[in-house]
């Protein structure tokens, strides 16, 4: 057994039933949507056509959102159906990453992930979800895709149908008949926040701007759409007249790009998702798992004598700066009551679940490690000292494989992420210890090998970053996001704030100003500020790319 959908836009009206039959249904709050229908229009006046698509989950064979759940709180039902549990969801919004549909939201009410689950409840009990049943076209269209006499495996086999981002390779269950690409592929229209037939983005009923209101209410209705379209302004009506102004209201007098489709009707962007508290988390984690290797990478190849002050002092600052990436980590949940499901319930599939046993499997090594060298427990103190390394590379680095597990952002999946993060750590850690090494004694050779540490790091970043923004990209969106980054929103805190600032001048300084610790502080600044800068362009960029 197998349950899909198919939407058959031949029929479809565009009358939004399932819209209002899945909120019913579900008691779904409003500014949220389990399903919804997007408009486009392609074409040039009078030849025009507008396009309704459904758009919902896709109850994917190989659903990511399932993968990435920390807590399975999303999971696979035996008849194909993704459904999910909202008391275990700790409101991670990895699932959101994931999914490359946009089909799971944030609950207002319960601040935990919600979205489509096929009316299981329904199903059960033998009655069809409750937007096929409330269709006046039929035009959505439920069943078993393994029984050969049901009615969708006879359109399956009779139709041409597509799904969206096959490329995606979550083999989605949701077919469509009659697609037309420009409406389920979100880059073939632009995102907008004010469209002609909706008028949320301007407030609604008593949230409503005055001067809409007024509008309206003296009658003046071309005036009031025309203000919400960003259009032509009252002087221009009353120069042009009503059947002007009516003319323009239509798109008569609108320039429109040949073959250019336009979206009418959408719900709103969800925006970022994982917000400053991802890139700070990001960024702290790095100087926790550097503090540490960095004074390990010395002792255990003989570069440097690591004294017992700079051990402490790695010891310390990895505690404090992993306790501040727990903090951060708590802090970005919906539910952040509900943290530790990811230790107690944990999904083993996920990163999340990974990275978090990392996190605190590393936190207790440290621990343990300043016990050994307080009490001179020498027998253990060599092992323990390669068992932290390891674990603190699993720390420095896992967040790029979580990354690579939100199939959503095409950006994140980059093979050269996972050195990306580990040279960062490298470079925070060299970094801390330049700031710090103005405050202590230095060991023999520690200066000199903070300073390579911290010139190959530069370069190793540098290439790193050459690597990721220059490979020919697979997709659209991956190819966007560059450009955003180089020639878009982020172009002045990338060339700046992160080549410049965090990259070549503290270059130069290590290459032309010697080994002294001023000289190392001063480095060590900038390329902390270079690191933070870079973090919060890789995690903001991705997000900012539509998924439908």
């Amino acid at each position: 057994m197998k349950y899909g959908f198919v939407i058959d836009n031949r029929k479809c009206i565009g009358c939004h039933a399932c819209t209002t039959a899945c909120k019913s249904e579900h008691q779904v709050p409003v500014g949220v949507n389990r399903t919804w229908v997007k408009q486009v229009e392609k074409g040039e006046f009078p030849n025009t056509r507008r396009l309704f698509s459904v758009m919902r989950c896709n109850h994917c064979t190989d659903a990511p959102c399932v993968e990435i759940c920390p807590t399975e709180a999303l999971y696979f039902r035996d008849d194909g159906i993704v459904d999910f549990d909202k008391d275990r969801c700790i409101g991670c919004k990895s699932c959101m990453q994931a999914c490359p549909y946009d089909a799971l939201y944030i609950d207002p009410e319960t601040s935990t992930a919600a979205k489509c689950n096929y009316c299981a409840h329904r199903v059960d009990v033998g009655l069809e979800p409750a937007c096929v049943n409330v269709c006046p076209e039929h035009a959505i269209i439920s069943g078993d895709m393994e029984d050969p006499n049901s009615e969708i495996t006879q359109l399956l086999s009779r139709q041409q149908v597509k799904v969206r981002k096959p490329e995606k390779g979550t083999v989605p269950n949701l077919f469509y008949i009659d697609a037309d690409e420009s409406s389920l592929n979100p880059t073939a229209t632009e995102k907008s926040d004010a469209y002609f037939w909706s008028s949320q983005s301007m407030g609604v009923g008593h949230f409503a701007k005055e001067a809409e209101k007024m509008a309206f209410s003296n009658g003046d209705v071309v005036t009031a759409l025309l203000q919400q379209d960003g259009g032509t302004t009252s002087n221009d009506l009353a120069n042009n007249g009503p059947e002007k102004s009516i003319d323009v209201l239509m798109g008569k007098n609108k320039p429109v790009n040949k073959g250019k489709a336009t979206r009418t009707y959408d719900v709103a962007d969800k925006g970022i998702l994982w917000g400053w508290e991802v890139s700070a988390y990001v960024w702290t984690k790095a100087i926790s798992a550097g503090a540490f290797l960095v004074p390990f990478l010395a002792w255990a190849f003989g570069f440097a004598i690591v004294n017992p002050m700079i051990l402490w002092i790695g010891l310390g600052v990895g505690v404090f700066f992993l306790a501040v990436t727990g903090v951060l980590l708590i802090m970005d949940l919906d539910r952040p009551d509900r943290f530790l499901n990811v230790l107690l319930r944990p999904q083993w599939g996920s990163w999340l679940v990974k990275g978090g046993y990392a996190i605190t499997i590393y936190g207790g090594l440290l621990s343990f490690l300043g016990l050994a060298a307080w009490f001179d427990w020498t027998g253990v103190f060599s092992v323990a000292m390669w068992l932290t390394a390891i674990t603190a590379v699993v720390v420095a680095i896992y967040t790029a494989f979580l990354f690579a597990q939100a199939k959503g952002r095409d950006f994140w999946q980059s093979p050269t992420l996972a050195i990306h993060m580990l040279v960062h750590s490298f470079m925070a850690g060299a970094a801390v210890f330049g700031i710090t090494s103005l405050l202590v004694v230095n060991g023999t050779n520690w200066l000199p090998f903070l300073k390579i540490v911290l010139l190959v790091g530069v370069v190793v970043n540098l290439f790193t970053m050459l690597m990721e923004l220059t490979i020919t990209h697979p997709t659209e969106d991956a190819k966007r996001t560059v450009d955003m980054i180089l020639k878009g929103k982020y172009k002045n805190k990338f060339w700046i704030g992160v080549l410049i600032v965090g990259n070549v001048i503290p270059m130069l300084i290590l290459l032309f100003g010697g080994s002294g610790s001023v000289v190392l502080a001063a480095a060590g600044v900038l390329v902390l500020l270079g690191i933070w800068f870079t973090e919060d362009i890789w995690v903001e960029a991705p997000q900012r790319i539509p998924l439908s």
